[in-house]
């Protein structure tokens, strides 16, 4: 069984930076596709970011490209998500996610579903 755990939350001031991390045990980390999801109250949880297994391709949310940075160091099983330049609007709980299956099509890792595994959340807020 995966297990997942975010860590590096916190409440920091709209410009500011954070880094996330995802620590995965329980299973071949690097032959996975990993995700970032996010989720604020009142709404449903949204794409954040992905890289997928092969690490040739890595896909961003309109909302955070130029800002985010999700990588993948498969020596620690662990993946991050760099986050600059912090606006109000990224308040959200931060969620990883591994896809154990390979798909053909890309553009299926950006919904929740083919997501297997999911960490508990960290809680991002950002300040005005």
């Amino acid at each position: 069984q995966v297990q997942l755990v975010e860590s590096g939350g916190g409440l920091v001031q709209a410009g500011g930076s954070l880094r996330l991390s995802c620590a995965a045990s329980g299973g071949i980390f690097s032959s996975y596709t990993m995700g970032w999801f996010r989720q604020a109250p009142g709404k449903e949880r949204e794409f954040v970011a992905a890289r997928v297994w092969s690490g040739v391709s890595t896909y961003y949310a309109d909302s955070v490209k130029g800002r985010f940075t999700i990588s993948r160091d498969n020596a620690k099983n662990t993946m991050y998500l760099q986050m600059n330049s912090l606006k109000p609007e990224d308040t959200a709980v931060y969620y990883c996610a591994a896809a154990p299956k390979r798909y053909n099509n890309d553009e299926l890792y950006y919904t929740h579903t083919v997501y297997d595994y999911w960490g508990q959340g960290t809680q991002v807020t950002v300040s005005s």
